[in-house]
């Protein structure tokens, strides 16, 4: 198999285990088929943005060029900082978008992927978000009518969790178990100032990712194309946005996001 694409972020779909498929030019390829196989990404050394699509020398915050990145609504400063998101009152970089994006029901999760860490997304992208973190749990905490709202909330538990994921340990499986994880969502039910207690859930339903992974690594070399223009080796596992090659090896293909490759197996 060869195939010559630009990298997308991989999608994933709920199963026992996961499922991934890596978009091409020529249609969907389902990668838990090459686990335990020869595979071979090699770098072509163009790289096109993935809001425009044209060629550019350099990719910002994953597949932008600079202009996208200063202008499209898919980099805008809310999509990190959902406290920050003007949706709501009919404002943001692209008002069309904002309203079908960020101004729909999101929620507000805590997810395990090395410790407890604290997020926000559209109603729609669950469990996919949690997926794409490499979440061995997660809860949902709130319902909000809009990322404002779900930023709020997500501010105040900050002040108890990390925003952040470790992905060094979540790449080596060093999690916390799902038994440490009802402390937490009692913590931050009773945390919340009382105009935002309302948004909170009822419903404690924990989410469990199972991993499509052989052997997860030890220790980890995380693959650089300024090093080398292509990682190689068997595919030895796929979690979050990450392949494992040769249980050492990883590749987070989100961050790769419109570069062109060659791919063989």
């Amino acid at each position: 198999m060869i195939i010559n694409t630009n990298l997308k972020k991989l999608i994933a779909s709920n199963g026992d285990p996961i499922q991934y498929q890596l978009s091409t030019d020529d249609g969907l390829v389902l990668l838990n088929d090459f686990i335990g196989k020869e595979l071979k990404i090699e770098f072509t050394g163009k790289i096109y943005c993935k809001s425009c699509g044209k060629l550019t020398k350099k990719s910002f915050a994953q597949g932008f060029c600079f202009p996208c990145f200063r202008n499209a609504p898919e980099a805008a400063p809310c999509i990190i900082r959902p406290e920050l998101c003007r949706a709501h009152l009919g404002e943001g970089r692209d008002i069309e978008w904002e309203q079908h994006n960020h101004n729909q029901p999101h929620v507000v999760y805590l997810a395990i992927s090395s410790a407890v860490k604290v997020g926000v997304t559209k109603d729609s992208n669950i469990p996919t978000r949690w997926i794409d973190q490499g979440a061995s749990y997660a809860v949902t905490i709130a319902h909000t009518p809009n990322r404002y709202l779900a930023g709020e909330i997500e501010v105040e538990l900050k002040e108890l969790f990390t925003d952040r994921t470790h992905w060094q340990k979540m790449l080596r499986n060093e999690v916390l178990l799902a038994a440490d994880f009802q402390e937490a969502y009692s913590l931050a039910q009773t945390s919340l100032t009382v105009e935002l207690r309302k948004y909170l859930c009822s419903n404690y339903s924990v989410f469990t990712g199972r991993f499509p992974v052989l052997q997860y690594p030890s220790k980890i070399i995380s693959f650089n194309p300024e090093k080398s223009p292509y990682i190689e080796g068997v595919l030895t596992g796929i979690k979050g946005q990450y392949l494992m090659f040769d249980a050492e090896k990883v590749i987070n293909i989100r961050k790769f996001e419109g570069y062109e490759v060659v791919i063989t197996s």
